[in-house]
């Protein structure tokens, strides 16, 4: 594909997305609820997988596009020798069909349109059985169809629909796609221009309530308009992306399927939600990691399903030349059976941040925390394969150990604070313990910082997570040496690499963009020891590799200088957001998160 990641748009309805690129291009679309993965796969294979394109015919025209004022309706301006045109792009609010319509909208003078169809399911492996009906035509294949409400005649040519029309200024003609299972009765019609109104209406009055007046309101408005789109309304899950196999660096391996809820991310979303006055879509993550983390505290994963199913095999698809040739292809996601031992930090501090917003999970929440701090209690010196999800060998990760601490923090908090019954002094000792093993054994006095893993001289961008989460200070000289070893070895160009990538490390071969996440942790450092300037400088060298529409991926290529990985990344705008927030606080370097 001739596509950047970055000139691609997002649209979604909360249970659906796609993704649509600059020259009007529909080349993604993702059903989660069944795991079906894309109707279309033109991200990730060839010009014969499937797209959906409304634009002008021929070459010649200048193209601007933006969403609408608050809201994820897309809009593509096309300018011609002969006048102007605009296709507006949305999803309606879930109705019982997933939705994408596109209404085309005459401007000035006159412009020759061109459709162009080809629908491929099961990521680009079938052609489905496409039959002309009323107003338009029907694809099935397996548990997968497409109905195409189209207002002008369409003809089929090699697999492929295409229709031509001139729109004139004043005109409005829309289209309207819509997915639902095969066995299924085909979902009522809808009225696009309803149903843009109505959808408007949604994102605008959602974003309404949003808690964001300062500065940055505007890049933190849309980064939760976003968070919000990849919400599952009906669990209240959260994908990391939309997206599988985008890579971290063009032509690489390292190409992972992010279509799944981490609980990693559930703090991180959830202080996101909060601060931002979203208690209700804070209350349904919070259910959903319950019933998702509920079992026996040694099943734990690190993430799951939108609907909280556990089992998410990982396979690759070879048929797939991958994006850019960046191979292999997976859906799926091995690493959801890797021990990660920080995932319980995570929990136990997301359920502490509901308990200090007041949304107390009742008292199953506290059985649930009290059994998992246990179970941690017997398993917190077990090596594990860490954040970053590494396919080497297991290693005593420094931010696994630190995030075990974590968990004892919160519980002991979750006793003195909320008044929760525990073996309190038990879970004292055991923190302390932790704590003392972490600065012992984590610190590399040689490198005046603490490093990956205990025994090792490698720096790792995790552990500038250390004074957010309340372990040490930003101004503990242990820390502070941990900050600017990073800042010389793992920034490039003011973007901050997560590790060195090394085959012994992580089991790949090395070569990835830098993390976006980790440079909006770094920046969250630089405000907490006092260096104002230099974390507005770093958070808005994030802002500045944003897309035109406000989008980010999940990391940053500074040499080929573009957006590399899944797209749009949850982490990255998540990051936006509370880096956002934290900056404009003033106050001592402690913990954000601290408690």
């Amino acid at each position: 594909m001739s596509n950047r990641i970055e000139d691609y748009a997002l649209i979604g309805d909360c249970e659906t997305a796609a993704l649509i690129s600059r020259d009007g291009s529909l080349d993604w679309m993702c059903v989660p609820r069944f795991d079906s993965g894309a109707c279309f796969a033109a991200l990730l294979g060839t010009a014969k997988n499937g797209r959906w394109r409304i634009g002008p015919v021929g070459e010649g025209h200048q193209s601007r596009r933006a969403y609408r004022d608050e809201t994820l309706v897309l809009e593509t301006e096309h300018e011609t020798p002969g006048g102007r045109a605009a296709v507006i792009d949305f999803m309606p609010v879930r109705r019982e069909s997933a939705d994408v319509v596109r209404i085309v909208e005459g401007r000035a003078g006159v412009v020759t349109m061109e459709v162009e169809l080809t629908i491929r399911f099961d990521y680009g492996s079938i052609v489905p059985w496409v039959r002309k009906i009323e107003g338009g035509l029907l694809a099935v294949a397996g548990p997968d169809t497409l109905r195409l409400r189209s207002p002008i005649p369409l003809k089929g040519e090699g697999f492929t629909t295409r229709g031509r029309f001139d729109i004139h200024a004043g005109e409005r003609i829309a289209f309207d796609l819509a997915w639902f299972p095969s066995h299924a009765e085909p979902p009522e019609t809808i009225d696009p221009a309803e149903a843009l109104v109505e959808t408007e209406t949604f994102w605008r009055e959602w974003i309404g309530r949003c808690a964001s007046n300062g500065r940055w309101s505007a890049e933190v408005r849309r980064s939760l308009i976003t968070l919000k789109a990849l919400t599952y309304a009906p669990t209240g899950g959260i994908i990391a992306a939309p997206t599988t196999s985008l890579p971290e660096l063009i032509g690489g391996v390292r190409n992972w399927d992010y279509r799944y809820c981490w609980l990693r991310d559930a703090t991180f979303t959830l202080y996101a939600l909060i601060q931002s006055g979203y208690l209700e879509e804070a209350r349904a993550f919070r259910e959903w990691l319950l019933r998702a983390a509920a079992g026996k505290p040694s099943q734990l994963q690190l993430m799951y399903g939108i609907d909280g199913r556990r089992r998410l095999p990982e396979m690759e698809l070879p048929w797939l030349q991958g994006y850019e040739r960046s191979r292999p292809v997976r859906i799926g996601n091995a690493a959801h059976e890797q021990l990660q031992l920080d995932v319980y930090g995570e929990l136990l501090d997301t359920l502490h941040a509901c308990w200090q917003a007041g949304l107390p999970a009742g008292e199953e929440a506290w059985r649930l925390e009290r059994a998992l701090v246990e179970y941690l209690e017997q398993i917190w010196r077990q090596p594990d394969e860490g954040i970053w999800e590494v396919r080497g060998p297991r290693r005593d990760f420094t931010h696994s150990k630190m995030m075990a601490w974590v968990a004892f923090d919160r519980a002991v908090k979750a006793v003195e604070r909320f008044g929760k019954e525990g073996p309190v002094d038990r879970w004292r000792a055991m923190r302390d313990q932790v704590h003392e093993d972490v600065c012992r054994r984590g610190f590399n006095p040689q490198r005046n910082a603490f490093v990956q893993s205990y025994g090792s001289d490698l720096l790792d961008a995790s552990l500038l997570m250390m004074p957010t989460v309340g372990f040490l200070s930003a101004t503990d000289p242990r820390v502070k040496g941990t900050i600017e070893a990073i800042e010389r070895e793992l920034t490039h160009e003011g973007f901050v690499q997560r590790y060195a990538p090394l085959p012994e490390v992580d089991g790949l071969p090395p070569g990835e963009g830098t993390f976006l996440l980790c440079t909006f942790w770094l920046a969250d450092c630089q405000q907490l020891l006092g260096r104002e300037d230099d974390a507005t400088r770093t958070f808005e060298r994030v802002l500045s590799v944003r897309n035109d529409v406000g989008l980010l991926a999940e990391a940053y290529d500074p040499v080929a200088r573009r957006l590399v990985g899944n797209f749009p990344q949850a982490f990255s705008h998540v990051g936006l957001v509370n880096t956002a927030r934290n900056l404009q606080r003033r106050g001592p370097a402690q913990g954000r998160r601290a408690g």
